[in-house]
């Protein structure tokens, strides 16, 4: 199992493919599972790192000390175990926030950084969501009525066309055998309201690529946009038919984007 031994944790990485090293970062609540439509999409390309964040997924303890910080320097160590000097970074939601922090912590390490469904704004409202879904979840039946409240603020309308792709996602996600626990899943959210990006935007080095959620109700567009005008070297990009889980709701399109940016910005 590949991990990494650090002070205070033990970090888990999934590795996958060949080519230029390309770090995927998970969002609030996921691991790396949550890049499993990209990584065939990828794989021929890029060799793609996954790691499990603190609080997640196989990487323990879950209650290890936790903050943007931790997160930054537990994939630059990671990086460093690997031998990999210079990498393409991507972060989906929370993710992509910490993809442009190490791009600002390491600016000659950092080829290019991809953010998805993400925005440099706090709003309240996206920390109540997450406060409701852990107060459901603590309840009688919690592990599978919170799930079921968070499908509607992460995927978009073509997922609840069909009313079989919830039981579907349902099915998958309570069988998953490292899920977030009840305990990691308030440890990250206590991580999730303190943090403050660190990294000025404007002084970010390295090209950088949004890709925005048409459907997302989580983080509009719309609100989300503004905060990266500052950044230099922007590319921007909206999946139209995409909710906040764009990479599962639009992995094509993404995968689509996300190889053509890099081909620009590979030599």
């Amino acid at each position: 199992m590949p991990e990494l031994k650090r002070d205070d944790i033990t970090l888990h990485f999934e590795v996958d493919g060949s080519g230029p090293p390309l770090v995927l970062n998970a969002g609030m609540l996921s691991d790396s599972a949550t890049w499993a439509p990209l990584v065939p999409l990828l794989s021929d390309h890029f060799t793609l790192i996954r790691p499990d964040n603190r609080s997640t997924g196989r990487t323990v303890p879950h209650d290890a000390p936790n903050s943007a910080a931790h997160m930054a320097a537990d994939v630059l160590a990671l990086m460093d175990h690997l031998g990999h000097d210079a990498f393409h970074i991507a972060g989906h939601s929370m993710g992509g926030l910490m993809a442009m922090e190490i791009a600002g912590l390491a600016p000659d390490r950092v080829t290019t950084a991809t953010v998805m469904a993400s925005g440099r704004v706090r709003m309240p409202r996206t920390a109540a969501v997450f406060d409701g879904l852990l107060a459901i979840r603590q309840a009688p039946q919690g592990e599978e009525l919170w799930l079921r409240a968070l499908y509607p603020w992460i995927f978009g309308q073509a997922f609840f066309a069909d009313p079989a792709n919830v039981n579907t996602a349902l099915e998958a996600a309570l069988a998953y055998p490292h899920a977030q626990t009840a305990e990691g899943m308030a440890h990250q959210i206590e991580m999730f309201r303190a943090f403050r990006p660190k990294t000025d935007v404007s002084q970010l080095g390295c090209p950088i690529l949004v890709l925005y959620a048409g459907q997302d109700v989580l983080v509009p567009p719309e609100v989300a946009r503004p905060t990266f005008h500052p950044i230099p070297d922007l590319t921007e990009v909206t999946v139209p038919d995409a909710g906040h889980s764009i990479v599962w709701d639009a992995p094509q399109t993404v995968a689509e984007h996300l190889l053509a940016f890099l081909a620009q910005h590979s030599g």
